[in-house]
């Protein structure tokens, strides 16, 4: 990271996207991989700490500002009201500081909120070399295969910056120059000020723009200076939502890599989503078509997919989770869950205990080694070790009103089409009949029965269903005396 802590990190997110084509959200806050493309601007300048961390807001500024208050505190919003241009923005965030008695001294970076693909490790590049080049302004510039539409940086024999020339402006020997600006720049945070008091607006929009600065310091005598991103596609700014999709392929392609050089085996990169705050342990295997959301944690060994989908949920080291949907549940360690679960908030499995086929889970426990094999909904429930809930069973946690809790011991052993009508506690080393509805407590070591004795009438199917298939069917067997 950068030995040269900066004052202050600038990041501009005050535009309104309109190519997003979106009335319900402000560019910056589409997200990809889990964060906002302005938290992952924020996330990037603060592996700095810089001194000051601001964000110029402006389009939908309630929403940004109430995202930012919620996730990122540590960011300053500052409202351009009127949005006048690039330089106009970087403006105004000073004047706010000043007004604070805020004064820099130092190293001021300016970036965008729409750059999601742009790590700390290249800001810190990019402050390093500003300091030891001792350059006034600083750029952050990339190679690129293709630079159409983009600024070409034009430099002179000893290396620094002597224009940036618009792609619409530049003769045919420069449009042949593969290097383009990204908007990311470093400043001497005195020169700064200096040279947005001298920005103009004779332009054809009629704005304030940052890079006029550049020439503004290089005829002060300020030396301008670049450094080239390691990979270009780290300055790859959003504008639209075909170049969001293609941001997220590229971070979630970075996001796979480092998983797999850290131990975990993804089958099929291609079909598998991570978001940047899944954590892992090494030999956790991954199977395709599986989506990793929000803080979800793998644990050695495990085994996750195919086709799941886990949103800020832990799986234990060895647990198996195959075909699965799970939004913040624990999956403890060498735990089985699925093909085709349903674990809600607040399901906890122990160690070596399973949710099965079918099987949904809500704000429930299982303890050690317990089983809920197949076709069951367990809401509101807490399941003792080693017990064995039977097929198509329901714990009947809401009475249209409230929510009840059942409680189910240590070694119960439960029949296939039960019902549990919550509140209601079944002992530990109970047993419960086959088609029970369990409407009061069973004391531990009882057989809890509730259903109705068995009487069959013969002859019913001739006598009210004459002439049906059944009827026959049932007569050819000699059932119809």
């Amino acid at each position: 990271m950068s030995a040269n802590q900066p004052a202050a990190v600038i990041v501009l997110a005050a535009g309104g996207g309109t190519r997003m084509k979106s009335k319900a959200l402000p560019k910056v806050l589409h997200e990809i991989c889990g964060r906002s493309l302005v938290g992952h601007a924020v996330s990037a300048a603060g592996e700095l700490t810089p001194g000051q961390l601001v964000v110029v807001i402006g389009h939908l500024r309630e929403l940004v500002q109430a995202h930012l208050a919620e996730h990122y505190p540590a960011a300053r919003p500052v409202v351009q009201t009127e949005q006048n241009g690039t330089g106009h923005a970087v403006r105004t965030a000073l004047e706010a500081l000043a007004a604070d008695g805020v004064e820099l001294d130092g190293t001021v970076l300016v970036t965008t909120g729409d750059a999601p693909l742009l790590t700390g490790a290249t800001l810190a590049a990019l402050a390093d070399a500003h300091a030891a080049q001792g350059n006034g302004v600083t750029v952050l510039t990339a190679r690129v295969p293709d630079a159409t539409g983009y600024g070409r940086i034009l430099r002179g024999p000893d290396g620094a910056v002597a224009a940036i020339v618009e792609h619409k402006d530049a003769s045919a020997e420069q449009l042949a120059v593969d290097e383009i600006n990204s908007g990311v720049f470093a400043f001497d945070a005195k020169l700064l000020a200096l040279a947005l008091s001298l920005v103009g607006t004779d332009n054809a929009q009629g704005e304030e723009y940052l890079t006029d600065t550049l020439e503004i310091l290089r005829r002060e005598g300020h030396r301008v200076g670049a450094v080239v991103a390691a990979d270009h596609r780290e300055i790859v700014g959003i504008n639209d939502r075909v170049q969001l999709a293609e941001a997220r392929r590229l971070l979630n392609d970075r996001l796979l890599e480092n998983a797999m050089r850290a131990g975990v085996t993804v089958v099929d990169p291609a079909s598998t989503w991570l978001d940047v705050q899944v954590t892992y342990e090494p030999d956790a295997l991954v199977h395709p078509n599986t989506q990793l959301h929000g803080a979800t944690h793998l644990g050695e060994g495990c085994e996750v997919g195919p086709n799941s989908t886990l949103t800020a949920t832990s799986v234990g080291a060895g647990a198996r989770v195959s075909n699965t949907t799970a939004d913040r549940a624990e999956i403890g360690p060498e735990a089985s869950v699925g093909p085709y679960a349903y674990l809600r908030p607040g399901t906890k499995l122990a160690r070596k205990a399973k949710a099965g086929t079918y099987v949904e889970i809500k704000n429930s426990e299982l303890g050690e080694g317990a089983k809920v094999p197949h076709l069951s909904y367990i809401g509101d429930a807490t399941i003792g070790e080693g017990s064995n809930i039977g097929a198509a069973s329901v714990t009947v946690n809401y009475d249209g009103v409230d929510k009840h809790r059942t409680v189910i011991g240590a070694h119960c052993r439960t029949g296939s089409d039960n019902m549990f009508i919550a509140p209601v506690t079944v002992g530990d080393g109970s047993y419960t009949a086959a088609g029970s509805v369990i409407t009061h407590d069973v004391p531990a070591g009882s057989l809890g029965v509730a259903r109705a004795q068995q009487r069959n009438i013969p002859g019913w199917v001739e006598r009210k269903r004459p002439g049906s298939a059944s009827a026959r069917a049932a007569a050819e067997a000699g059932g119809a005396q």
